[in-house]
């Protein structure tokens, strides 16, 4: 299954192969299907489909992952949910912020 990439060559996400113990935690919690296994070890198969959730890096037990989580991509869209919710607007003056029950309650 193909997911969404993102923009290359951005992601923060670091593997150190020679940590790696095998245990697979990776491939099992990533979202984005960035990691493949061969001969007993992970392998970045793209990195630039990383979203830098962190899921990786928190169920590796070798500290073979490291990622600063929501600096890319992921960040950019929890950034446009806010925005998006700030600029809903229900249309009416400061009256309804007031307490009195309003539209805004």
């Amino acid at each position: 299954m193909k997911f969404l990439q993102y923009i290359k060559g951005v992601s923060t996400l670091t593997y150190d192969e020679s940590l790696c113990i095998g245990c697979r935690n990776c491939l099992d919690v990533c979202p984005h299907e960035v990691f493949g296994f061969s001969d007993g070890k992970a392998v970045l198969r793209d990195r630039d489909s990383c979203m830098e959730c962190g899921a990786c890096v928190l169920n590796c037990p070798a500290g073979a992952l490291t990622v600063d989580k929501g600096v890319g991509c992921a960040a950019a869209v929890i950034e446009s949910r806010i925005r998006e919710r700030e600029e809903i607007s229900c249309g009416c003056d400061d009256s309804c912020n007031s307490g009195s029950g309003g539209c805004c309650g």
